[in-house]
């Protein structure tokens, strides 16, 4: 078995690691199990494209929100969520407050990018 290492650990979007099986799956000839199951996954899940998911990504990290890390964000572009409530409820797990304005604003972000691919 290979002993892998961890270099670095980032998080990322859906639609980031979407990009990243499909060109696995373009390098080889015939990927294992486990990329077609996570293309799979990625396919039904998937709500935005990696250009559009980048650009939502960098317009939400323009916002500047106190104490909001890169991983909170790739959680809020995957899932897109429509109302504030929806957002709260995807930020639950993160022990931060965000005021509502900035709730808001976010959500009107998302909005913007909402079906299109």
């Amino acid at each position: 078995m290979v002993d892998a290492k961890i270099l670095e650990e980032k998080p990322i979007t859906m639609a980031e690691l979407k990009e990243e099986v499909d060109s696995i799956k373009k390098r080889d000839a015939e990927p294992n199990f486990r990329v077609n199951q996570t293309d799979d996954y990625l396919a039904s899940f998937t709500h935005i494209l990696g250009k559009n998911a980048l650009e939502l990504k960098k317009q939400i990290e323009k916002l500047e929100i106190p104490r909001f890390k890169d991983a909170q964000i790739c959680k809020i572009v995957d899932i897109m969520p429509e109302t504030v409530e929806e957002l709260k409820s995807v930020l639950e797990e993160y022990p931060i407050t965000i005021v509502e304005k900035n709730l808001k604003r976010i959500v009107e972000l998302v909005a913007g990018y909402k079906g299109k691919n």
